[in-house]
């Protein structure tokens, strides 16, 4: 294990350090909560020096298991008042991890109004002061950084919402090709924290690392093949064509917004700022519909076309669920990627059926540094208040490029978040948990993803316990009923695996083929076993990230009224169903009464 790199932004000073006992073997998701529930004082200002940002690459980070590049960011968020972890792809992952950099902590503020960005190599680091950089786009950024430093490093960081501390922002990341800066861990407001720190970029090459290696080579290897045949050959996760050469893999093919039509078939698309479940126009922004358009710009421009769908979003992914949408009219790049529940958010959400429009939020959002699911559900509150009428996609648009300019207030409250812009606007619908917006399942008709929800430390956030693919793509050919009401052991589950997964470093969609496959989920814990040289439990794992976090959060002030969602999701049925949330507080209060 190497050692841990210490910086300290009120004097530009660093070391390294040996890991700490309680640190050990610890990586991703459990090494920036943890680091966060024992160094963060839990009442601090998000925002001012007590707060710190802490990078940690997975586990398996750097390694040959399948899909297992994540990097993992946490701090208290500026946008719940508690804790965050925060996951994304990228280059930066693999970049630390082949430098042997297991965790990265940034502590203090400087006094002085300087920009700075962080240089990260094999047992050095520098701080440098970039005042050039602080205010650009990202994707002029990304572009500038690689060429100034002549090499091809990782990037993550801050854009202008972070910069100016607006807690809709995200942490950035670099694509393989260092063609869009739209590799996210965007939720809770970090990029703001990043931005508190006077951080513009931190900058990691790997020149001279190697590969990390597990202690037990010949376990790895049978379980990294076992779960590699597990993903290829499962029907969400698995090859682009199969032996017949038609469409095989739904996220190869149509990325995670294969999803868009799905929910709305199922009635738990989110639509016109949650007020039905279906959209009408779900077809014309979902994944079928970008593949068929990649597959027009391919045919009318050959080669010069540059969307792709089956893109990985790190190096060695092999679900590849990430996808480069052209512009229609030239081929060339318009964003990468449009996922799901970005589609949703500045798509479904908003009542727009232009693709092209969806498309272009999406861009801007990536390049002022905006979290799409937070930016979406904000817009949606300007739309509730009148502001921009829904179903706008110029609208929309000449809101959201309002950011740019620093001295409007429009700008200012589109990257603010939704709770804040909502309470501004007068408007009683908001639909966040601990102030953070909710993702693209109505929680509703789909029950277990309202628990979730309501439940987590993180505040609404889909990915801390994916119920989904039991209550909606099922699991070994077994659908979990989305409306039933006891599903505190469903989501519990749920949120302790995905804390494993999100310490492992596999990126969370594996769970579509090692829940249908035990010999996938088996190759899954031997890597993480004969990679640490030890067996690691998933449910004690998990369960022991999911406490930090819960004390973390009780600290901070948090009761299990907080776990609870907004009072029109009890009230207001949905169409088409027309259900309400209708889960009791006992069953929600039941999630973690053991913990």
């Amino acid at each position: 294990m190497g050692k841990i790199l210490r910086i300290d932004m009120s004097d530009l000073s660093h070391k390294w350090e040996d890991t700490p006992a309680k640190y050990k073997d610890l990586a991703g998701r459990a090494f920036t909560s943890k680091v966060v529930r024992e160094e963060v004082d839990p009442t601090c200002h998000p925002l001012r020096e007590n707060n710190k940002f802490v990078i940690s690459p997975g586990l398996l980070a750097g390694t040959l298991a399948p899909s297992s590049g994540r990097l993992s960011v946490g701090a208290k968020s500026p946008l719940t008042g508690g804790i965050k972890e925060s996951s994304a792809g990228g280059l930066t992952a693999t970049r630390l991890a082949r430098i042997d950099v297991p965790g990265i902590i940034i502590e203090g503020a400087p006094s002085k109004d300087e920009w700075y960005s962080i240089y990260i190599g094999k047992e050095k680091c520098e701080i440098k002061k970039t005042n050039d950089y602080a205010g650009m786009g990202l994707y002029d950024l990304i572009g500038k950084i690689w060429k100034d430093t002549g090499a091809k490093p990782g990037i993550i960081g801050s854009g202008i919402a972070g910069q100016r501390l607006l807690v809709g922002a995200g942490v950035f990341g670099n694509n393989i090709e260092n063609s869009d800066p739209g590799r996210y861990a965007g939720r809770g407001g970090l990029g703001a924290v990043l931005g508190s720190k006077r951080i513009v970029a931190i900058i990691s090459d790997d020149a001279g690392g190697e590969r990390p290696k597990p202690k037990d080579v010949d376990k790895f290897e049978n379980g990294r093949k076992a779960l590699r045949e597990a993903l290829d050959t499962h029907p969400v996760t698995g090859v682009l064509n199969d032996d017949k050469g038609e469409p095989f893999g739904g996220l190869k093919n149509y990325g995670t917004n294969v999803l868009q039509n799905i929910l709305s078939e199922a009635g738990g698309l989110p639509t016109k700022g949650f007020s039905t479940g279906r959209f009408d126009a779900a077809a014309k922004i979902s994944g079928e519909a970008v593949h068929e358009l990649i597959d027009k710009t391919k045919e009318k421009f050959g080669d010069k076309a540059e969307g792709k769908y089956a893109h990985a979003c790190h190096p060695g992914c092999v679900m590849s669920c990430s996808n480069v949408v052209p512009y229609e009219d030239t081929g060339k790049l318009h964003v990468s990627p449009l996922e799901y529940e970005t589609a949703w958010a500045l798509g479904a959400n908003l009542d727009i059926s232009s693709l092209h429009d969806v498309a272009e939020l999406n861009r801007i959002c990536n390049d002022i540094g905006l979290d799409t699911i937070e930016a979406g559900n904000t817009i949606a509150m300007l739309m509730e208040g009148g502001l921009v009428e829904y179903g706008d996609g110029p609208g929309a648009i000449a809101a959201l490029k309002e950011a740019y300019d620093a001295k409007s207030a429009m700008g200012k409250l589109v990257c603010s978040g939704t709770l804040l812009a909502g309470k501004a606007l007068g408007v009683t619908r908001i639909p966040v948990v601990k102030g953070q917006a909710l993702p693209a399942y109505d929680p509703r008709p789909i029950r277990g993803i309202g628990v979730t929800y309501a439940t987590t430390p993180m505040g609404a956030d889909h990915t801390a316990g994916y119920t989904i693919a039991a209550e909606i793509l099922g699991i070994k050919g077994t659908v979990t009923d989305p409306r039933a009401l006891d599903k505190a052991e469903l989501s519990k589950a749920f949120q302790s695996t995905t804390a494993y997964i999100d310490f492992s470093g596999y990126c969370l969609f594996i769970a579509f083929a090692i829940l249908d496959n035990d010999d996938g989920m088996k190759g899954m814990t031997d890597t993480v076993d004969a990679f640490l040289g030890k067996s690691v439990d998933i449910g004690e794992m998990g369960t022991s990230i999911l406490k930090d976090e819960r004390d973390f959060n009780k600290l901070a002030g948090f009761t299990k009224n907080d776990d609870r969602l907004p009072e029109f999701f009890r009230t207001e049925p949905l169409p088409p169903h027309n259900v309400t949330f209708d889960v009791t507080d006992e069953e929600l209060d039941a999630v973690f009464k053991d913990l």
